[in-house]
């Protein structure tokens, strides 16, 4: 199947570019006290999960780790970044970073699971990632 699609979507001149990583945060002693797994995909980078050790929070060690990874990919022909969070977790946070709302989708049920869509733009405006050079 992800050969097939994989094609489909090569006839089209899209490349999907998915590859995995992480980010790691030291201490002075070398223990990681933070964490940021992200994936590209096409031409964006989709942010799954950041953590930072309880005794490590609140001391800007997250916005190192958003910052480590625009630097990255800064430059390197990508258009965005993209995340979810719930409403319990970091919204503010992520507007704190630069990061604005594309849209909310709503828990009546549990607003605690609403969920924002974040999206945040490279000031690059040349995309080369996710096309083939024709």
């Amino acid at each position: 199947m992800l050969n097939g699609l994989v094609a489909y979507e090569r006839g089209h001149g899209i490349d999907v570019n998915y590859k995995p990583f992480s980010l790691l945060l030291n201490n002075e002693e070398g223990e990681v006290i933070g964490v940021l797994n992200a994936y590209t995909a096409f031409a964006e980078i989709y942010i799954d999960d950041i953590w930072v050790d309880e005794a490590y929070r609140g001391q800007g060690h997250g916005r190192k780790l958003i910052e480590a990874l625009e630097m990255q990919f800064e430059g390197e022909g990508f258009n965005n970044i993209n995340l979810v969070t719930s409403a319990f977790q970091a919204p503010e946070f992520y507007k704190k970073c630069g990061f604005s709302v594309e849209f909310v989708r709503e828990n009546k049920k549990n607003p605690q699971l609403t969920k924002t869509f974040f999206v945040k733009y490279f000031a690059d405006e040349t995309q080369t990632q996710g096309i083939f050079e024709s």
